[in-house]
């Protein structure tokens, strides 16, 4: 995918780091993020992927560096100075955080309606035909069925209930969505089938987004730019046909050449 003009940046990481204990996690993460881009953050296990999207979304505070986000306003915030209830609205808002394990991103014990309308009711929406006409909606994009509108999510499967937790993310029309690993653990072909939902949405919502994954192909298949991490560094950043068709950094050679496991 070709990187897409723009001028003004949404997010802005700067020196970003992270310790537990004596060991860093991450350190020194800078880069930006540019709306409507796709950013893919790559590396095995343990390389500090999930720690830095965490960091982004505010979960974790960091020890070093920061987080500046552009409001749909056009002012910036530093994420971290935030009040509690400032960043939960912004999570609820202008966000979305798909997790990688569904049960954790969605509430299991009420409806897949409910799951989809709740963040609308924390934007004011209180009339149930309109939250429930927007759920029916929302149940047909991600290719639910939207006769099991009343369906508790654990009445579903893995890949239903990925596609019904990102329903729940951009009900909102969120400017930023971040994901980890969403297409974890679920089969091959149930997992293209969200790879090209995923695309489609994103697109036609002209949505930011930055995609942890493991996965070489997801970021080929979704990112604009793709950042490579190894012990919480980053070792190699930029569009992603040139990262993984060029890579320049010996590690990211050997991602590519599948030698290192991801």
């Amino acid at each position: 995918m070709t990187d897409p003009h723009t001028d003004h940046p949404l997010l802005r990481v700067q020196a970003l780091g992270r310790r537990f204990d004596r060991l860093w996690a991450v350190r020194e993460a800078s880069f930006e993020l540019h709306p409507g881009e796709v950013l893919a953050i790559v590396g095995e296990s343990g390389s500090g992927k999930s720690t830095l999207l965490r960091l982004l979304a505010g979960q974790l505070a960091p020890n070093e560096g920061q987080v500046h986000y552009r409001c749909a306003g056009g002012d910036w915030v530093d994420v971290h100075a935030l009040s509690e209830a400032r960043l939960r609205r912004l999570a609820r808002t202008e966000w979305g955080f798909v997790e990688q394990d569904p049960t954790r991103g969605l509430r299991m014990g009420v409806s897949a309606g409910a799951n989809i309308g709740e963040r609308l009711m924390g934007l004011g929406t209180r009339h149930y035909g309109h939250l429930r006409e927007q759920a029916t909606q929302w149940m047909g994009r991600v290719e639910l069925d939207a006769t099991r509108l009343d369906d508790l999510p654990r009445e579903f499967s893995g890949g239903m209930r990925q596609r019904l937790q990102i329903a729940r993310n951009l009900v909102t029309r969120p400017r930023l969505v971040l994901m980890d690993e969403p297409t974890s653990g679920l089969d091959v072909s149930v997992q293209a089938r969200l790879l090209d939902l995923i695309r489609l949405l994103v697109g036609r919502l002209h949505l930011a987004a930055i995609i942890v994954t493991h996965d070489l192909g997801v970021a080929r298949l979704l990112a604009h730019r793709t950042l490579v991490m190894r012990g919480g560094r980053v070792v190699e950043h930029g569009l992603t046909d040139r990262v993984l068709d060029d890579p320049q950094h010996a590690y990211t050679q050997l991602l590519v050449s599948s030698v290192v496991a991801p």
